[in-house]
């Protein structure tokens, strides 16, 4: 990596990204940037537009109207020079199944222009980092699990020690323990380099990232830090209350009490009613619920907050109409 190289404010930029085919708008006027050693998750539904962006950004694909930048280099201008900075696993990454690991590396590092005086060391150290080393050390490509063969594309993209890495699917295809281990590898990324990855397990995305994209029918619906995202666009509470009180009582308990926006019965058994509570945003009932319904004579045997993850996110999300996400 070259240190003397100055920092730009973002390592990714995509700005009012148009791709058309004809008559079919992939992508449009879409903007977001990354910025050095983020970690940003890129999503959207099947055929949103995710992988052609990703393509534009890494230079393998033109873009119809916008500006790719990557690392301050314009993607369009020079691309020789855009990519340098970066280093792209694409979905389905081909890997040649009769080299050795060592083999394919080491031609990857050559091919990337690593100095000749530190390819061997680049790849221990890329083996290394991607636990490569004690396990697939001198075995064919073609011998590995789909788990091994991820690590190995991710160690190629390490080679040459990029300032930005963009990660198409790296979890595609890979059972749960696989799944762990490419976590906690990108997790190692951060403040190393900036990562958009892309990818369909909410969850990952949501352990890894430091925020996300969000984008549906090739436009931006919202971007930012979930926590964020999860006020905007979730801005109710929620609580499971299960009461002997029915429904009609609860209800004039939260009113009496200013708390509730709804309730909504879920389920009876042996004199005990489940109901789904809502709460308006901002309301303070939300810290004080259940000693409100307790005050009101009610007899609880249990009031559980709803917590909202990043599915409930991207559903709320990909809902919108397009271009109503923010550009911040």
């Amino acid at each position: 990596m070259n240190e003397a190289a100055p920092q730009p404010e973002a390592a990714v930029v995509a700005e009012r990204l148009t791709k058309r085919y004809g008559s079919l708008t992939a992508v449009e006027d879409l903007s977001f940037t990354v910025a050095p050693g983020e970690i940003v998750g890129f999503l959207g539904p099947n055929g949103a537009g995710k992988s052609t962006t990703m393509r534009i950004l890494s230079g393998t694909m033109s873009g119809t109207s916008g500006r790719a930048a990557i690392w301050g280099v314009s993607v369009a201008l020079d691309p020789a020079g855009a990519k340098r900075h970066l280093a792209y696993m694409p979905e389905n990454n081909p890997l040649p199944e009769d080299l050795r690991v060592e083999e394919y590396l080491t031609l990857r590092a050559r091919l990337k222009d690593v100095a000749p005086d530190r390819v061997d060391e680049r790849v221990r150290r890329v083996m290394e980092d991607c636990d490569l080393t004690r396990r697939a050390s001198g075995r064919l490509i073609g011998q590995l699990s789909k788990g091994f063969r991820q690590r190995v594309g991710i160690a190629d993209a390490l080679l040459a020690e990029p300032r930005v890495v963009i990660l198409d699917e790296p979890t595609i295809g890979l059972d749960p323990h696989q799944i762990l281990g490419i976590r906690e590898l990108i997790r190692s990324l951060r403040g190393k380099m900036a990562v958009l990855i892309s990818s369909h397990i909410l969850h990952e995305v949501e352990q890894v990232c430091d925020k996300v994209v969000i984008i549906n029918r090739g436009r931006l619906v919202a971007q930012g830090r979930t926590e964020d995202l999860r006020r905007e666009l979730l801005p109710e509470a929620a609580f499971t209350v299960v009461t002997r009180a029915d429904e009609a009582a609860l209800l004039a308990a939260c009113r009496r009490a200013e708390a509730a926006a709804g309730v909504a019965a879920l389920a009876g058994a042996d004199g005990w009613n489940t109901f789904r509570v809502t709460l308006p945003a901002g309301s303070p009932a939300r810290e004080t619920l259940a000693a409100t319904l307790i005050g009101a004579g009610l007899a609880l045997r249990e009031v559980a907050e709803e917590k909202f993850g990043l599915e409930d996110i991207f559903l709320a999300a990909t809902r919108r109409a397009p271009g109503e996400g923010r550009r911040s």
